[in-house]
């Protein structure tokens, strides 16, 4: 039984803190757990990052200087040897798997992993899917969707019991704030409707389907802006070049993606699969209707057909083009938008789920 007097110290564990959706939920629980319960830390394996910015300055960061995952198993059990935690919590899939092995050395400590995808369609390397034989260790395993608590129980045979389902909190005050001081973005344009679609270029989200659909809209007047960056790029960029898209303009990464959110006629999720996509409802949160591929990850959880957004099935790319002309021809109220998201995912809603299990543990 934890003494009352005694503050829950809590180790938290991630690769960086670069601008990504796992990053950004980390360091919302962090930054807004409450200090006289806990004591907290951030263990990175590299200390860099645009989140270290917004990381409250009484969070001690652990930089363990180690720039593959793969190296990094040993120092992070040195750490967590040396500072005995109560809880060790771990929000990055690939260190989650090679963690899983080493728990039972650690009796006292509670050890949590925090899922951010449906694993079945995102692990695909064999020697990282044999570390889920491992995954029934841990004491407790986060989920945000019903998709990715499925997936887990039928595919890799964890434990209802070990499963916990927590959606993704949204931080109102800091989109609000973000919001606030924004202005017009480059290329956008009052003569055309603007598109905003955000993630990594990668091909988990399907902006090659994108580019496809707005094959279909060339004679329209309507401008698709892509932000972000990732290794498919060049890719991405040449098939742009290729179907002759002057319609598209990739931005790159963000600093302050918010403002684009807050000037789009709508927003779009290409995702092939999702966790629980922070972007998804973060374009809620700043009033923009959506229309999202209908995949796995908690869309249907997130999206009330037509209150804040649709769900289509993008791989039909005509189909999808003629979903985007229906939805940017209609009015959307922004309010309503932003109460359907708040009501439900408000960060004060979820930091008291995240709180709850701690302390149960």
């Amino acid at each position: 039984m934890q003494d009352s007097s005694k503050k829950i110290s809590v180790i938290f564990i991630l690769p960086d803190l670069e601008t990504g959706g796992a990053e950004r939920i980390v360091t919302t629980i962090a930054n807004h757990l409450p200090r006289e319960k806990f004591e907290l830390k951030m263990m990175l394996l590299r200390k860099e990052g645009g989140y270290l910015e917004i990381l409250k300055p009484d969070i001690e960061v652990i930089d363990l200087k180690t720039p593959r995952i793969r190296h990094s198993l040993i120092p992070i059990l040195k750490e967590i040897k040396k500072r005995k935690p109560d809880i060790v919590f771990s929000g990055f899939g690939e260190v989650n798997a090679y963690l899983s092995l080493y728990i039972r050395f650690f009796p006292k400590i509670k050890f949590i992993a925090r899922e951010t995808n449906v694993v079945s369609q995102h692990v695909t390397r064999k020697e990282i899917r044999f570390f889920y034989k491992f995954y029934n260790n841990y004491d407790r395993i986060i989920c945000q969707s019903d998709d990715m608590q499925k997936d887990l129980v039928e595919n890799f045979n964890i434990r209802k019991d070990k499963i916990v389902k927590i959606n993704n909190p949204v931080d109102f005050d800091f989109i609000e704030q973000k919001l606030a001081s924004s202005v017009l973005p480059n290329g956008f344009s009052g003569d055309f409707k603007n598109v905003v679609a955000i993630g990594n270029l990668s091909s988990r989200k399907g902006f090659d389907n994108l580019l496809l659909v707005f094959s279909h809209l060339k004679k329209e007047k309507i401008k698709l802006h892509i932000l972000g960056d990732g290794r498919d790029k060049d890719f991405l960029h040449q098939m742009k070049t290729d179907l002759g898209l002057e319609n598209v303009t990739f931005h790159g990464q963000q600093k302050n993606p918010y403002q684009f959110l807050k000037f789009a006629d709508l927003f779009i999720l290409s995702s092939r699969y999702e966790g629980f996509p922070n972007v998804l409802l973060e374009a809620g949160a700043c009033g923009t209707f959506a229309l999202a591929n209908d995949c796995p990850g908690g869309i249907r959880e997130i999206i009330l057909k037509g209150t804040n957004g649709e769900i289509s099935d993008i791989e039909n790319h005509e189909g999808f083009a003629k979903k985007i002309l229906e939805v940017i021809s209609q009015t959307h109220d922004m309010q309503t938008i932003k109460s359907s998201i708040k009501n439900r995912f408000s960060k004060e809603i979820i930091l008291g789920e995240y709180e709850k299990l701690f302390e149960e543990l």
